[in-house]
């Protein structure tokens, strides 16, 4: 038995990868750590929208984060080490954390920039305006 979806209708044509990416997208979403903010800066560029994804990465350095852009995909990763050296706790309530925080992102969606500061991982993207295409179909005549 097969299982009818929104995206099952005939009017529908070529969007297939958009269930499977949901899908991924709300399993993601689970997870609540680090929180993080996704807000549209006033004064976007004449190329489009400039939007910031700012996650809270407090006690992560430049070194533990790493960020890639995988296909479509934003992959934010941070990766921090139980080795403490020499050091001897009395209490431990900080533990180091590994974490992993994925955004899908829209055809043409640059990345501007990133920038860690006071605890703050900011991610600029800019998404250009979409461009309206308009082309006429010629009609051909069998027989």
């Amino acid at each position: 038995m097969s299982r009818l979806t929104t995206f099952s209708s005939p009017f529908l044509l070529g969007f297939d990868d958009i269930e499977r990416v949901l899908d991924r997208v709300s399993k993601a979403a689970n997870d609540g750590y680090p929180p993080y903010n996704i807000e549209r800066l006033a004064g976007g560029s004449e190329r489009g929208d400039i939007l910031r994804i700012t996650l809270a990465v407090a006690g992560f350095t430049r070194e533990q984060l790493e960020i890639t852009l995988e296909e479509n995909q934003l992959v934010i990763r941070g990766r921090q080490s139980e080795d403490e050296g020499d050091r001897e706790f009395l209490h431990r309530g900080i533990a180091a954390r590994q974490f992993q925080r994925t955004f899908v992102l829209a055809e043409g969606i640059e990345i501007r920039s990133a920038e860690l500061k006071d605890g703050l991982l900011s991610i600029d993207l800019i998404r250009p305006e979409p461009e309206r295409i308009v082309r006429k179909i010629d009609i051909t005549a069998n027989g």
